[in-house]
Order: C-alpha cells, then sequence, then structure tokens
C-alpha cells in the first residue's frame, strides 16, 4: 500500500495523505525505513482504529529514527488536513489545546507521517476527557528485576483483580514491562480511577514486598522490585496504545497476549513489527472485549 517514491501522494479512500521522506532510515540496525513504519500500521490498522478512535492523541515524535532527537506535542499542526478531527481540552495551564484525532487510515498515517512511532491515546473519549473507559497498572522491573518477576507481578494483580470481580486484559508494553487494563463503567472522574489504582497498588506492595513496589519516587524504590505504577492514571498521562511499536533497537510492540501466554513465559522481544501483523490476522483483536458495550466493571469506591 505505501508507495516506493521517497515522496508520494496517497490516496486513502476519499482522502489524499502526503507521505513523505519514505526511504528514511528509522532502526539503523535493522535497515527499516519510515515506509516499514507506514506499512506497518496500515496492515494493524482494522485492529488498531477501534481504540484510538474519538480520543485525543499525544505526539512523540521522532523525526530520525528511534537514536535521532524525540519531542512531544500537543496541539495539532497548523498545516494539517481540513480533514483532521480535533479535540479541545482545557489544560491546567488554562489553555485550550487542541489535539488530533485518529479517526480513520488516512488520519493514522498522517500522524505516523510526523515521525510518531508510538501512539499515546487518551484514556477518555472526546465527549467526556475526564471520564475514562478502563482502570490500567504499568507493571516495570525496577533495576535488578527481570522479567520473570514482571510476570509474577501481573499474576498477582490479575488475581487480586479477578478477586474484586473484574476480568484484566492483559499485553507487553512493548519496552521492558507489562500492561494490565481493566474495561470499567464510564461515569468515575479520573482522579477517582486514580485513588483505586493506587490503593490497590500500595496494599499488593505491602502484601508482596519482597517483589513489588508501589513507590512513586524513583530513589525511594527497593533493588530488584517490580513497580506497580498506579500513577500513570493521572490526569493528562498517556501510555502506549496496544499495537504501537516501540522506539527500541529491535521495533517490539505492545500487543496483546492471553493469561496462558504469560504463564507460559513470553518475552518482550518475541513481538516485533515484523511479525505482529501476521499474528494479529490469525488471532483477531484480543482486546476487543477492552471496547464492548457489555461486561464492564463497575469501579469499588475508595475511602
Amino acid at each position: 500500500m505505501i508507495p516506493e517514491a521517497e515522496n508520494a501522494t496517497l490516496g486513502v479512500g476519499r482522502r489524499t495523505v502526503q507521505l513523505t521522506n519514505l526511504d528514511k532510515v528509522f532502526w539503523p540496525e535493522l535497515g527499516l525505513t519510515k515506509r516499514d513504519l507506514l506499512q506497518y500500521y496500515a496492515d494493524v490498522s482494522s485492529f488498531l482504529l477501534p481504540h484510538l478512535r474519538d480520543r485525543a492523541m499525544v505526539m512523540k515524535r521522532y523525526p530520525n529514527g528511534i537514536h535521532g532527537k524525540c519531542f512531544f506535542m500537543k496541539r495539532t499542526p497548523p498545516s494539517r488536513p481540513e480533514w483532521i478531527e480535533t479535540c479541545d481540552i482545557m489544560h491546567k495551564s488554562g489553555n485550550l489545546i487542541d489535539f488530533p484525532m485518529v479517526q480513520d487510515l488516512a488520519s493514522l498515517l498522517w500522524l505516523v507521517n510526523l515521525g510518531c512511532i508510538d501512539l499515546n491515546q487518551w484514556y477518555a473519549r472526546c465527549d467526556d476527557v475526564d471520564r475514562p473507559d478502563y482502570l490500567h497498572f504499568d507493571l516495570d522491573p525496577v533495576e535488578g528485576a527481570d522479567f520473570v518477576k514482571v510476570r509474577e507481578t501481573a499474576t498477582v494483580v490479575r488475581d487480586a483483580l479477578v478477586a474484586l470481580g473484574m476480568e484484566p486484559l492483559v499485553k507487553t508494553s512493548g519496552s521492558k514491562g507489562l500492561h494490565l487494563y481493566v474495561p470499567i463503567v464510564r461515569g468515575p472522574v479520573q482522579k477517582e480511577v486514580w485513588r483505586f489504582a493506587k490503593a490497590l497498588a500500595k496494599l499488593l506492595a505491602q502484601e508482596h514486598p519482597a517483589l513489588i513496589t508501589a513507590e512513586y519516587r524513583i530513589a525511594d524504590r527497593p533493588h530488584g522490585r517490580v513497580l506497580v505504577d498506579y500513577n500513570q492514571n493521572a490526569w493528562g498521562r498517556t501510555l502506549a496504545s496496544l499495537y504501537s511499536v516501540r522506539p527500541t533497537d529491535r521495533a517490539t510492540v505492545s500487543t496483546p497476549v492471553t493469561w496462558e501466554e504469560v504463564e507460559r513465559g513470553i518475552e518482550i522481544a518475541d513481538f516485533r513489527m515484523q511479525n505482529v501483523p501476521q499474528r494479529v490476522s490469525k488471532l483477531g483483536d484480543l482486546w476487543a472485549r477492552l471496547l464492548a458495550p457489555r461486561g464492564r466493571f463497575p469501579l469499588p469506591e475508595v475511602p
């Protein structure tokens, strides 16, 4: 689908997307280019787009590939096509920011063409940006902890959520850890979701002190533990979406997995830009339930 020319105008439905610098190498060690990145996102778009639609996107741009400087953008560039939809969010600074939204394949390719390797969407939809659709935990190994401990921590967090009547989903972060998500009934504001996540993370750290920490300050995190990061539930934070390629040497992808795979012993590097499209084509979207109207869980109140 992505043209072989260095610069091209691509017709996508009734839209046209300007694609630039397609031969630029984004992963020198692998020889993968910006064209390869765009083709990957085109290949997984039918599974990815439902998870991005109607949500503000924070842009993390790597215009010169994974070893170049990156920078964050929130405001939609003034040069955007007129068909790019935006989501206006009042920032805590008092500024109204027009974030872009990815509503279809054309807008996805437009965003990736800006040099966005991974995709970072808002937790809540644009019609009410303070009421998220999911609760999540980012499991991140502290120095001295390996991925075996991350997988063990994931099962501990899973069991605690199951005991509360929830059915968490799991994916690799594509970087060092795992992400656990729970689809919740829309209603609690972001602060209330954060408060619940904090309470559970602190409880699990108390119950499993040799394995888990919930310390926010890096200097206070004990060696060899796994951080159950509740703070990513704070307002305005984002995590790499499912199916996001990460700026790592092996072009690893944040990939939905089954709990059986976690228990069997998956590794981050098992899921890469080169093989995830085939996996998703075979298995479908293992996280389709995250968007389903049924099977959402009412978040328990935290005093």
